[in-house]
């Protein structure tokens, strides 16, 4: 009997180790967990919700209040112009709905300078920045970068004319922002090339009446740009006697020389003799 109960109690202290060595094990991997956790929350920082994109949304789609959701967004990486609150995205005294000025994937954050104001249509004017203005430049398969200019790409526009006393090519303008060709704006689908008939530029009211009047007056050209930031050194000009390596030569103009002579006449007859000049 007491062998028996002996047994029993071994047994009993062998289960309640092996339960506290468990607990034991538990308790660690939990609070490695935690502590795993608490490490991650610190370098991620805090999270808040921001509207996104519920469905994939197309230029000029009216932005619905079903065409949105909110989730989590890391607050240290949020972008620049997004939407926390709903009044912000949808105004409760607007009754005219905001548009999709750039095309949105599903759970792409909803930005400022993707969607209009509430009212304003998507059109270009949605596209310019402030104080900006749309100028079309005309052109075909050559001057156009034979239709690989696309929306939002970046041109320089040169001018072939005569400036009055020869035929010449000049950069008239660098990096300007292509905002539409043709009737594809910025933000519409662009899948294949393009033969344009007309490319419109983002510039100043200066760099308009410029573009104007190079336009009025010879034949403008695009270069498509690879980045706005590339800089171009000093002025750009080429003429025909440089594009073929051609140079004036200088002329001199020799002095004649100086002949002197004295008359002699015999009887009717007048006969100039030449002489040494003294001076």
């Amino acid at each position: 009997m007491r062998m028996m109960f002996g047994l029993v109690l071994l047994v009993g202290m062998a289960l309640a180790g092996f339960a506290v060595y468990m607990a034991q094990g538990y308790i660690n991997q939990t609070e490695s967990a935690l502590n795993e956790e608490r490490a991650f929350r610190a370098k991620v920082g805090d999270l808040i919700e921001v509207y996104v994109a519920a469905k994939q949304l197309k230029y000029g789609d009216t932005l619905e209040k079903d065409a949105v959701k909110k989730i989590y967004w890391q607050a240290s990486a949020l972008p620049e112009g997004t939407f926390v609150e709903e009044t912000a995205l949808f105004p409760a005294d607007e009754e005219k709905p905001r548009y999709v000025l750039r095309p949105m994937e599903v759970n792409e954050p909803v930005l400022a300078l993707k969607v209009t104001e509430p009212g304003q249509p998507a059109g270009l004017t949605g596209a310019l920045d402030p104080g900006m203005r749309a100028f079309a430049i005309n052109v075909d398969a050559s001057s156009g970068v034979s239709g690989f200019v696309y929306p939002g790409n970046f041109v320089d526009v040169y001018w072939t004319g005569n400036d009055g006393t020869r035929e010449i090519t000049r950069l008239i303008e660098s990096s300007v922002n292509v905002i539409a060709i043709d009737q594809t704006a910025v933000g519409d689908a662009t899948v294949a090339a393009v033969v344009a008939q007309t490319v419109t530029v983002q510039v100043s009211q200066e760099q308009v009446a410029r573009l104007a009047q190079a336009q009025a007056t010879g034949k403008l050209a695009l270069s498509l740009v690879g980045s706005a930031t590339d800089d171009v050194a000093g002025k750009i000009e080429v003429d025909s006697a440089s594009l073929l390596g051609i140079v004036e030569q200088e002329v001199v103009e020799v002095e004649a020389e100086k002949v002197c002579t004295i008359r002699n006449r015999k009887g009717s007859e007048v006969v100039e003799i030449p002489i040494p000049c003294t001076n």
